[in-house]
């Protein structure tokens, strides 16, 4: 039968070995005091003998009494010193005691053992696998083995990814994206690098550090970061294939559709269009303004005939159906279309995809084999630029694909894709299935977003479901307030047996029994309130784990990459204020 105080009273007997055991701690460090004090006012080595007296003229202060002529503040103040002294190893002790016992509990999140492919030597194993050019090398860095993910909570080791593995991190704003993620990549890419961003926080940390090992290419029609325009990218250039010209018709379509899993009549009709204009643009030489003015007037039968010179009659007879169709059809089609590409209106945007000979011209081929950067940066919302900044990020990817193929399959060095925001102003509406191959093609590509949701919105549940399931990485940060998607990953995570201990009491003695019972290893209200700076790691072929990102300000170099951030931040703030007087000035005359 249980009895209120059972317990207390099984414990009770433990009380007097446990009051033995203080005082003869207290009396050791007394008298060790007492003798180190002795020998330091001149009296010699004079322990104190181990008796009843002699430990009572310690504690009531009466210590001259077994050291005549030595203070008792000394020896207090020794005895402390003791303990300060101690505290070091027996914190050491102790947190391997814990670890020890760690080690023996059920196993529920993944541990170091289980991650020997993120860590020491199975990571560069691996590294060495993948890259032809490191299998010669005595030692590696650690940033030629992998993309750096964080530490193993809570206490390490380092976690690194491979540069085969694709990545998707779903963090609320302020979680830690930026400072923990985008940056590092962007600072220890070992190849060429892309990012997309509507702000211009990576690009001020990161731009004159990037510039040390390659060329920056900066294009932001927007004025994201107020750079003056010095290059151009050929918009055009690689739509002279149906499949090139429809790629970018549909990065125009998914700019203003918010899903590209849902297409109206409209939308796919504008695609088809769009995708005939870009073609003959690009057959015939002609330039974008061309294409504008083609969308302009419906019944000009100009690009007609430019695809049928260019052999692409059926083609050519689909555009002229469109255009021979019943007029509020027709003009409902190219007005649909006219607002997908409405941002090329903008002058200064369409500057950027025009030719200019003054200044060099950007071409993708070249830039994936190099050590360069290329930041894509763009508003969200309306009059965005997000359909170019999709389109030459999707070129980009795919002149990546055929250097890898060149080069026997994948890319050595691998190049860095980070696509920041890429439901807002990166929208490549096959991404998903994009992701199913290009790790293998040594492009290493990270998707940041808000949420799981934020992600369907773009790519609809199926696209969404399809990204999910084909990165091999994933980072799931604080503030994810979507209900079903972390009830979701709780049962992802999984459940582990927990131990609950009873007590009963009887004219026999004290028993004790233990039960045990299902609980999810990682509840949705704790995978919600993970605190900013740590995700929870889902790689594929492995338990769940929790990390600690590692911010760049606490790496060795912070203190030299952030006076170049200052630097640059402050060029950025001239440049805003010089635009801001430029366009008053314009305005008032």
């Amino acid at each position: 039968m249980s009895r209120p105080g059972g317990i207390g009273q099984e414990y009770l007997p433990w009380l007097i070995p446990g009051f033995a055991l203080l005082n003869l701690v207290i009396f050791v460090l007394l008298w060790l005091g007492g003798a180190f004090a002795a020998v330091l006012t001149g009296h010699g080595w004079q322990p104190a003998p181990f008796t009843l007296d002699a430990y009572s003229s310690m504690v009531t202060g009466n210590t001259e009494k077994v050291w005549p002529g030595v203070p008792p503040y000394l020896v207090y103040g020794a005895a402390v010193a003791l303990v300060l002294l101690g505290s070091s190893p027996l914190a050491l002790l102790v947190r391997g005691v814990v670890r020890w016992l760690r080690l023996r509990e059920p196993r529920s999140l993944a541990r170091s053992d289980e991650l020997s492919g993120m860590i020491g030597k199975g990571r560069e194993a691996r590294a060495r696998e993948l890259r032809p050019s490191l299998r010669d090398l005595p030692r590696l860095s650690a940033d030629d083995t992998g993309n750096l993910l964080g530490e193993l909570m809570p206490a390490g080791p380092e976690l690194r990814s491979s540069y085969e593995d694709v990545e998707l991190d779903l963090m609320a704003p302020r979680a830690g994206k930026s400072t923990g993620i985008a940056i590092p990549r962007v600072l220890r890419a070992p190849g060429a690098v892309l990012l997309t961003s509507n702000k211009s926080d990576v690009f001020t940390v990161t731009r004159q550090e990037r510039a040390k090992v390659g060329r920056v290419w900066t294009f932001d029609p927007q004025g994201i970061a107020y750079t003056e325009r010095d290059m151009w990218w050929d918009m055009l250039r690689g739509c002279d294939s149906i499949e090139g010209a429809r790629r970018l018709a549909g990065h125009f379509v998914s700019s203003v559709n918010d899903d590209s899993s849902k297409k109206d009549f409209w939308i796919a009709a504008a695609q088809n269009t769009l995708t005939a204009l870009f073609l003959a643009a690009s057959r015939s030489g002609s330039s974008v303004n061309h294409l504008l003015s083609w969308l302009a007037d419906p019944a000009d039968r100009t690009p007609i005939d430019l695809l049928r010179d260019a052999g692409m009659s059926a083609m050519a007879d689909q555009l002229q159906g469109t255009v021979r169709g019943a007029v509020e059809t027709r003009d409902g089609i190219y007005e649909t279309a006219r607002q997908c590409v409405a941002c090329l209106l903008d002058p200064e945007i369409l500057a950027w995809v025009s030719p200019d000979p003054d200044l060099p011209e950007f071409i993708p081929e070249e830039h994936v084999l190099g050590r360069d950067t290329l930041y894509l940066l763009s508003k969200d919302g309306g009059g965005s630029a997000a359909g170019v900044i999709a389109g030459l990020a999707d070129t980009v990817i795919r002149a990546a694909v055929v250097a890898a193929e060149r080069m026997g399959g994948r890319l050595d060095p691998p190049m860095t894709a980070i696509l920041d925001e890429a439901a807002n102003v990166c929208r490549i509406s096959d991404l998903p299935d994009l992701y199913s191959h290009l790790g293998s093609r040594g492009i290493s590509v990270v998707t940041l977003l808000q949420s799981y949701r934020q992600g369907v919105r773009v790519w609809g549940e199926p696209g969404m479901d399809a990204l999910w399931s084909a990165a091999t990485i994933k980072l799931l940060g604080a503030g994810l307030d979507d209900a079903d998607f972390v009830d979701k990953v709780a049962r992802l995570v999984g459940q582990h047996d927990v131990g609950t201990s009873s007590y009963s009491r009887s004219k026999d003695g004290t028993s004790r029994s233990v039960s045990y019972r299902q609980e999810q290893v990682l509840p949705a209200d704790k995978i919600r309130a993970l605190p900013k700076g740590t995700a929870l790691l889902l790689a594929t072929g492995v338990r769940p784990a929790l990390i600690r990102l590692r911010p760049w300000y606490k790496e060795p170099n912070a203190a030299m990459i952030s006076a170049a951030a200052k630097t640059e931040m402050q060029a950025i703030t001239d440049r805003a204020a010089a635009e801001w007087h430029r366009r008053e000035s314009r305005q008032f005359g």
